[in-house]
């Protein structure tokens, strides 16, 4: 009965041994840089570190842009106070249009509304169009 009890014990022995080899070897391959798991664990590290990096730049041009916002808008709020007093302001003035005109609005034009014509005035080149002109 203990011979038997040794060969079982033997056999269980041997088994795990094998069972170990054969775990040890895909172990091995798993975690090889260039073709394994190690290698996808080490490309998606660097990755997290590159993207971590990327993360706080953008966060601190987020910030900066946040603070120049800022002060544009409290100028364009400074701004928008100093145009109302303005508009405000120009409430108080006399509608232009209830008052007799008394003055023309330009001289040769008496009694006219009409804006006088601007006048345009175009040069000759002096080169070629007359060389031409004399051929």
């Amino acid at each position: 009965m203990s011979i038997i009890a040794d060969i079982l014990l033997g056999a269980g022995a041997l088994g795990a041994a094998i069972y170990c080899l054969v775990l040890s070897r895909r172990l091995q391959q798993l975690t090889r840089l260039e073709s394994g798991m190690g290698g996808a664990i080490a490309v998606l590290s660097a990755q997290v570190d590159d993207m971590t990096r990327t993360l706080t730049e953008a966060q601190k041009a987020a910030r900066s842009s946040a603070g120049s916002l800022e002060a544009q808008t409290e100028r364009a709020e400074s701004a928008v106070k100093r145009l109302e007093i303005l508009l405000a302001s120009l409430h108080d003035l006399p509608d232009p249009a209830a008052e007799p005109d008394s003055a023309p609005a330009s001289p040769g034009a008496a009694g006219t509304d009409r804006k006088p014509r601007m006048r345009v005035l175009r040069r000759r080149s002096r080169g070629a169009p007359l060389q031409e002109a004399a051929q």
